[in-house]
């Protein structure tokens, strides 16, 4: 079994056993079952919870959070790197900026967004623009650095203007680039995003699992924890998605199919 096939297969038996772990961990009395709970009652708990309209309304705002906050980091961060990576001496005089911003964690924001915002979604939308520009905008940068100097030279040359060399060299360049920081930030976004509900209580699944846990309702705390997680994996999946349709003509992408 090889390709795909084998993937799954793997990743199917990674995940029984995993389950296995979790029944039989709290049944063994290793842990007490009031810590955590057995796996099927987890699941249980899920799925009780899937029926109700109001978990759905939690991930609904959770997602809406996530997309919005994702497009616009991902728009100021492409075109505030191509501007960067093409004007001559940009580059250098904003480096120190990049390089000093960048590092600051995500999470310490969270006093300046609940001042601004308070919960809200407001407050969702800073902490999750602040993390996905960052990462989307490294990519950017290092895309358009590795643009061919010659090539580009040749082009100017030619009398292309900008926004053709832009649109017909570096664009397609820095693409490969350019969706690896979106695969990155879209995870990136997805975590501040439950973060900011459950650090500063803005609706969706982080204020639900804080609601949960100060009620001691600890299987519905992991039964969100557990969607929380699977959310994620969509997330991912459906990006890669993208990411293969957009660059289906390059060459790791087909040789990555091909495998």
């Amino acid at each position: 079994m090889t390709g795909l096939p084998a993937r799954l297969g793997y990743g199917a038996a990674g995940l029984a056993g995993l389950l296995l772990l979790a029944e039989a961990v709290p049944r063994l009395g290793l842990v007490d079952e009031r810590f955590l709970p057995p796996a099927t009652v987890v699941l249980g708990t899920l799925a009780g919870q899937l029926a109700t309209a109001e978990l759905w309304i939690a991930l609904a705002e959770t997602l809406r959070g996530w997309a919005i906050g994702l497009a616009l980091a991902f728009c100021a961060a492409v075109g505030a790197g191509v501007l960067i990576g093409v004007v001559p001496g940009l580059r250098a005089l904003t480096n120190s900026t990049v390089e000093f911003l960048r590092p600051i964690p995500s999470v310490a924001l969270v006093p300046l967004a609940t001042l601004l915002f308070g919960p809200s979604l407001g407050s969702t939308l800073l902490l999750v623009v602040y993390a996905a520009f960052w990462q989307v905008l490294i990519q950017v940068l290092y895309g358009v650095a590795a643009v061919d100097a010659v090539a580009y030279d040749t082009a100017r040359s030619y009398g292309l203007s900008a926004w053709s060399r832009i649109r017909h060299l570096v664009w397609p360049t820095a693409l490969p680039y350019v969706m690896t920081g979106l695969r990155l930030a879209a995870a990136v976004a997805f975590i501040l995003a439950v973060t900011a509900e459950l650090v500063i209580g803005s609706p969706g699944l982080g204020a639900e699992i804080q609601i949960a846990q100060s009620s001691g309702a600890v299987p519905s705390v992991y039964a969100l924890i557990v969607l929380s997680g699977l959310v994620g994996i969509a997330v991912n999946a459906a990006v890669r998605l993208l990411e293969r349709r957009v660059l289906a003509w390059h060459p790791a992408v087909r040789s990555e199919v091909a495998a």
